[in-house]
């Protein structure tokens, strides 16, 4: 049963402002976002995809697989992509004390050149999100939630979702995971024929 919402509506994302929901609504560019990696095959397969149709990406990583593999890591700035810090261990805001996650995300900065976080599962507590901004992270969410980690969702469903939800200015959240590619090789095509269709481009965050 799906317990997350597809998209989040302006009346909600309004009230946080200090998180980055999206991007301005008046051009037609979107800012896609791929988290959980990079992961050997799956990142490689994501790079060559968003190169063949002229799309920059950000990539949220996580600090442990950067250290697993830094040649990969090192591609995805070398292809001009954004990356930001997932911490280190991809640990739940919710699930760990303050002094414990604080480290963590300083652990990732070890090995991940960025001021961009977004939090795993997109959850911080208040006094885990005031230390971050506290050490000058801009802390990026999402307005439309793909699903490709759902096992209950077909790709079609997700394809459905993330072409009905797309909108100028929308930060679009993929995973680029060994658990998610057999979803992404069904969606990623069909999705970015659709961007251009629509007469839209990615850009990658700044």
């Amino acid at each position: 049963m799906k317990t997350y919402p597809d998209n989040i509506p302006s009346w909600f994302s309004g009230r946080l402002p200090s998180f980055l929901w999206h991007k301005e609504r008046d051009v037609p560019v979107v800012y896609l976002t791929f988290d959980d990696g990079p992961t050997p095959q799956v990142t490689t397969y994501v790079l060559d995809l968003l190169k063949e149709y002229d799309f920059k990406a950000t990539f949220f990583c996580i600090g442990k697989c950067v250290v697993k593999h830094p040649a990969l890591y090192k591609s995805i700035a070398a292809q001009q992509h954004a990356v930001g810090n997932h911490t280190h261990n991809h640990l739940n805001s919710w699930k760990v004390l303050r002094s414990r996650y604080v480290r963590n995300v300083d652990k990732a900065a070890l090995h991940i050149t960025s001021k961009l976080f977004r939090p795993p599962y997109g959850k911080l507590s208040p006094g885990k999100y005031k230390e971050i901004l506290e050490r000058g992270y801009k802390i990026v969410l999402w307005d439309v939630l793909s699903g490709d980690f759902d096992k209950q969702r077909s790709a079609q469903s997700i394809l459905e979702n993330v072409c009905l939800n797309t909108r100028n200015g929308s930060i679009i959240v993929f995973h680029d995971s060994e658990k998610c590619f057999s979803k992404l090789q069904e969606i990623l095509p069909d999705y970015f024929t659709f961007l251009k269709k629509e007469g839209f481009t990615s850009k990658a965050l700044d």
